[in-house]
C-alpha cells in the first residue's frame, strides 16, 4: 500500500467512513469555486459534525503532514476554499448547522459555522429579531464562511461588515486546540479582542466552528426606490444630501448604470422595467426603520425635492414588498446575467466616497482605449464606496485569449486605483486569485505583523495553505 493509500485508510479508520469523501464524484462540487473557473485537487473531503470532532480532524492531519482548507458554502469569489493538491484535505463545515441558542433578550444568538445564512435569517425573524447581513449568495453560503471571509453585502453602510455583527467565536486552532471565545457581551475590554484575528483571515489561522452574533430590532418599515439621474457623479452626490434629508435611515445604497440593466435582461427576459432602461445612471435605495415613523412620507418628500431641483430625472417607489423584491431582481439579475457571458474579470474595489465618479469615469476611458472589444460593468454598494467594475471579452472567446484580456484589465484597474489609494478587496477577500496583487501591496511593517501571527498560531502553515500569504523562503 502506497503513502497515499495509507493517509486515506487512516482518515476512515479514525474519522469514520460517512465523515470522509475520497472518490472524486462525491468531492467535485468542494473543488470547484463558485464561478465554475477554477478546479481544485485534494485528497479527501472530511466532513465532521461536532466542534470535537473537526478538533480530531485538524490534530489528525498534523499527524500525516496533510493540508488543511477549511470551506462553508463554497461562493467565494477568491479561490479562497479551492484545495491546491493531494497533500491537502478538504474540511467542509456543513454538518456544523445547529443554532446553538436565541436569546431575543440578548439580541444575540449562538449559531454554528455551518448554518446556511437564509437558514439563520428565517430563525432570527421568526424570534422577533433582524440579523442585518444579507448577500446575493445567502441561500448557500455560510455564517463561518462570512466571518472568514468579513462578508459584505448590501446593508453595510448602515450596519457594518460582518465583522460588526459577531460578538464571539469558537475555534480550531492549527493543532487542534478548541477556543471557546462565545461570549455574547457587548463591552469586554480584557485585552486584545482575539477573535478580530480570524475575522477576515479566510481559515489561514484556525478554523471557525460557531459564531455568536448580534441582533437587532426587527425593520417594521421598509421603503424602496429606483430612480434615474444624470451622471454617476449624480449620484454620488444624491447619496450625500439623502443620508441627512432621510434620518441616516438608508440600509442600502446602490449604483447601476444603463449596462447593468441590460445583463439582468439577459437573466430574465421577462423582467419589467419600472423606468426606462436607458438613463445615464440609477440608483437603488431602500430605507428601514422600527418603531412609530413614517418611513414614506420621509422617502416620498425627499425625492419630490430632488424632482422638482432637477437633479432626479425619474423614479418609482414600490408600493408592496413584491414590487420591491422586483426592484432588487434587477440589481441581482445583473450578476447571473454577466455569468451567463462565460469567464470575466470580476474585481470588488474600494476609494474613498468622494472619488468613486472620478474613479468609473477615468477607469471606463482607461478600458474603452485599450480594450474596445469589451464590455464593461461598474456598479456596486456605493453608499460605503465599493465599485465592482467588471470587463467582459467578447462573447465566445477562447480561454487563453480570455485570460490575457482579463490580465489586462487587471492591470489597468488597478495601477488607476492605487492613485487613488483604493483597496483591491472591499468585501470578497484575497484567498488565492488575489494572493499576488495583495502582496506586492504589503507595507514592510503590515507583512511583518501578518507573518508574525500566522508563524505564532499556524508554525507549520498547514492552515489553507497558499491563501493569502506565501510561507517565508
Amino acid at each position: 500500500m502506497d503513502a497515499t493509500a495509507q493517509k486515506l485508510e487512516r482518515l476512515v479508520d479514525r474519522l469514520g467512513a460517512g465523515a470522509v469523501l475520497t472518490e472524486h464524484g462525491d468531492m467535485i462540487r468542494y473543488l470547484r469555486d463558485w464561478p465554475g473557473d477554477v478546479e481544485g485537487r485534494a485528497l479527501a473531503v472530511l466532513r465532521p459534525d461536532t466542534t470535537q470532532a473537526v478538533a480530531q480532524a485538524v490534530r489528525l492531519c498534523a499527524e500525516l503532514g496533510l493540508g488543511i482548507v477549511p470551506q462553508g458554502g463554497n461562493t467565494g469569489l477568491t479561490e479562497a476554499g479551492t484545495p491546491q493538491g493531494r497533500d491537502q484535505v478538504v474540511i467542509s463545515l456543513e454538518r456544523l448547522n445547529r443554532i446553538r441558542s436565541m436569546s431575543p433578550d440578548d439580541f444575540a444568538a449562538v449559531v454554528e459555522a455551518g448554518c446556511v445564512l437564509e437558514t439563520l435569517k428565517a430563525a432570527v425573524d421568526a424570534a422577533d429579531r433582524y440579523f442585518p447581513l444579507a448577500l446575493g449568495a445567502q441561500g448557500s453560503c455560510q455564517i463561518g464562511g462570512n466571518v472568514s471571509t468579513n462578508a459584505g453585502g448590501i446593508n453595510v453602510l448602515r450596519y457594518g461588515m460582518t465583522r460588526d455583527l459577531i460578538l464571539g467565536l469558537e475555534v480550531v486552532l492549527a493543532d487542534g486546540t478548541i477556543w471557546d471565545g462565545l461570549s455574547v457581551l457587548r463591552k469586554d475590554n480584557r485585552g486584545i479582542d482575539l477573535k478580530q484575528l480570524f475575522i477576515g483571515a479566510e481559515g489561514t489561522l484556525g478554523i471557525v466552528t460557531a459564531v455568536a452574533i448580534k441582533l437587532l430590532p426587527r425593520p417594521e418599515h421598509v421603503e424602496t426606490a429606483l430612480v434615474a439621474l444624470p451622471s454617476v457623479g449624480d449620484v454620488m452626490a444624491l447619496y450625500r444630501r439623502a443620508r441627512p434629508a432621510c434620518c441616516d435611515l438608508i440600509s442600502a445604497f446602490e449604483l447601476m448604470r444603463p449596462e447593468a440593466l441590460a445583463f439582468a435582461r439577459d437573466a430574465y427576459p421577462d423582467l419589467a422595467y419600472p423606468i426606462p432602461p436607458d438613463y445615464p445612471a440609477y440608483a437603488l435605495m431602500e430605507l428601514t426603520a422600527s418603531g412609530p415613523i413614517d418611513l414614506r412620507a420621509i422617502l416620498d418628500a425627499f425625492l419630490e425635492a430632488e424632482m422638482e431641483a432637477g437633479t432626479v430625472l425619474d423614479g418609482v417607489v414600490a408600493a408592496s414588498r413584491q414590487q420591491a423584491l422586483n426592484l432588487w431582481k434587477i440589481r441581482e439579475g445583473m450578476n447571473e446575467g454577466q455569468a451567463l457571458r462565460g469567464m470575466h474579470l470580476r474585481t470588488d474595489i474600494s476609494v474613498p466616497l468622494s472619488r468613486v465618479a472620478d474613479y468609473i469615469a477615468e477607469a471606463s476611458e482607461a478600458i474603452a482605449a485599450a480594450l474596445p472589444q469589451c464590455d464593461c460593468a461598474a456598479y456596486g454598494h456605493v453608499g460605503d464606496g465599493n465599485i465592482h467594475f467588471n470587463v467582459l471579452p467578447p462573447r465566445g472567446t477562447e480561454r487563453a485569449a480570455a485570460l490575457a484580456i482579463m490580465a489586462e484589465a487587471k492591470s489597468i484597474l488597478y495601477a488607476i486605483l492605487d492613485r487613488f489609494d483604493g483597496s483591491i478587496s472591499a468585501e470578497h477577500g484575497i484567498g488565492r486569485a488575489k494572493k499576488a496583487d495583495f502582496t506586492k501591496r504589503l507595507e514592510p511593517a503590515q507583512a511583518g505583523m501578518l507573518i508574525a501571527i500566522k508563524q505564532a498560531l499556524d508554525p507549520q502553515w498547514r492552515m489553507n495553505p497558499g491563501s493569502q500569504l506565501d510561507r517565508p523562503q
